[in-house]
């Protein structure tokens, strides 16, 4: 396997970007920043993703959940976005398909594609279980995303072996699939069944840490976009029309993606908060009562990463 055989320059990168769904200190919701948050990312011309880890989807009720798709609803005019379809399990529960079926009904009947997200029960058992579970999945909606997880980021998680990730491939509904691992080996592994198999399939790169991805055939369903969704625009506008410059605003962006997906890797919720804060793009750094947090002396570091961005954003 020789990773360069797969960069494609000049190529239209499909971004979506997970948006955050920030708090107040008073531990509410803050509704106008999310919404301006999911505004600001259809303005850069990225696909607004919620309900996903980023937006603390595991962590709301089904309430909020709809809730907050009624509010991108509303915001995105009728434009395309995504949602995390979840179901929240223990270790040994069995798959609760109707949960799942209830979620992609909620998802779908607010003109969004679910991302099928995992849970205990879902990933639990042999492959060949596993993608029986999709395929009973695929029976309630005419498209999903699907997704795998690496453990750094919730204890349900599993990243699927190649076998499996390949015969996903080739359900009908299953258009592309978010890839969570952070190892560029197995992301590129899934590129090469890709054009082998399924060239339209789609590849999201969930890899915060290796975001140059994209170079390589990946598009991007990332957490970290949602902090600087305008730059990550401009990154994949250079990639398309050959300007160098893609390097250098990739190589930014990659520095706060490792500062702020560092160990423990949750807490980079609340480094987006901060961010998004030093933006003026929200009022409050808060996170979710149950999401860990990085100390305040983080906020030295993001002011410096802020000016720089912003600075090449109107060099631009």
């Amino acid at each position: 396997m020789n990773p360069i055989e797969l960069i494609q320059p000049n190529r239209k990168i499909t971004g979506i970007s997970a948006v955050l769904l920030p708090y107040g200190a008073d531990g509410q919701t803050d509704w106008a920043g999310f919404e301006g948050l999911v505004a600001r990312t259809c303005e850069a011309g990225l696909i607004p993703a919620v309900n996903m880890d980023t937006g603390y989807g595991n962590l709301l009720t089904i309430e909020e959940r709809t809730a907050v798709l009624r509010r991108t609803k509303s915001i995105t005019s009728g434009a395309n976005f995504v949602a995390g379809a979840i179901v929240t399990d223990r270790p040994e529960t069995k798959f609760d398909f109707d949960s799942y079926a209830r979620a992609i009904v909620d998802i779908t009947g607010h003109g969004a594609t679910p991302v099928i997200c995992q849970s205990f029960g879902l990933t639990m058992g042999t492959d060949a279980e596993i993608l029986a579970r999709y395929k009973q999945l695929a029976t309630t909606c005419d498209r999903f995303i699907a997704f795998e997880l690496g453990q750094m980021f919730a204890p349900f998680g599993k990243i699927y072996s190649l076998e499996l990730y390949s015969q996903l491939m080739k359900i009908g509904q299953c258009v592309g699939a978010k890839h969570s691992s952070l190892s560029r080996k197995l992301e590129w592994q899934r590129l090469f069944q890709r054009n082998k198999l399924r060239p339209e399939f789609k590849v999201f790169t969930g890899n915060d840490l290796a975001i140059d991805m994209v170079m390589y055939g990946s598009d991007y369903l990332l957490g970290l976009s949602t902090m600087a969704p305008d730059a990550f625009a401009l990154r994949d506008k250079f990639w398309l029309n050959g300007d160098s410059r893609f390097h250098e605003l990739n190589d930014l962006l990659q520095y706060l993606g490792c500062f702020t997906f560092r160990d423990p890797v949750p807490a980079y919720k609340h480094s987006a908060a901060m961010f998004l804060k030093l933006r003026n793009w929200i009022t409050d750094d808060a996170t979710h009562r149950d999401s860990p947090i990085r100390p305040a002396s983080d906020k030295v570091t993001l002011m410096q990463i802020v000016e720089e961005l912003e600075t090449r954003i109107l060099e631009h």
